[in-house]
């Protein structure tokens, strides 16, 4: 696999087509960094850290719907930055998702964060993924 990250958003996005409530991904760090991102902006039930028996563990993720419309909750997630293209920005240049609605996940020097926090903080870096 080149890319886990985008593996990572597709697993996501399979599981809410197909309408499950949990989908499992094997972990790494980045991984679990954008976990926990998706699940403080609200985009995600709940989820948890399983060490397993080979190199490295899963991530159960309880993903989140509607409760009227039995929509998901992640209406739409993609990669911007891919490893055959790598996409920068500065902190004065950040994007806006749906006009600020979404998200975009920023891997600064200080760790990975939303594209808000990077602005406040006055810092750039590559730019991950969007979720709206």
């Amino acid at each position: 696999m080149t890319d886990p990250i985008a593996d990572y958003l597709t697993r996501i996005r399979n599981a809410q087509q197909a309408g499950h409530r949990i989908v499992e991904i094997p972990t790494s760090g980045i991984k679990r960094k954008i976990t926990e991102i998706l699940y403080d902006q609200g985009y995600i039930f709940r989820y948890k850290f399983m060490e397993g028996d080979g190199p490295q563990g899963v991530i159960k993720i309880a993903l989140k719907y509607d409760m009227e419309t039995k929509e998901p909750v992640i209406r739409k997630l993609g990669r911007l930055s891919k490893p055959g293209l790598r996409k920068y920005a500065k902190a004065d240049n950040l994007p806006r998702i749906i006009n600020g609605l979404g998200i975009a996940i920023i891997s600064t020097s200080h760790g990975l964060m939303t594209s808000k926090q990077a602005a406040t903080e006055n810092l750039g870096g590559e730019l991950i993924c969007y979720v709206y």
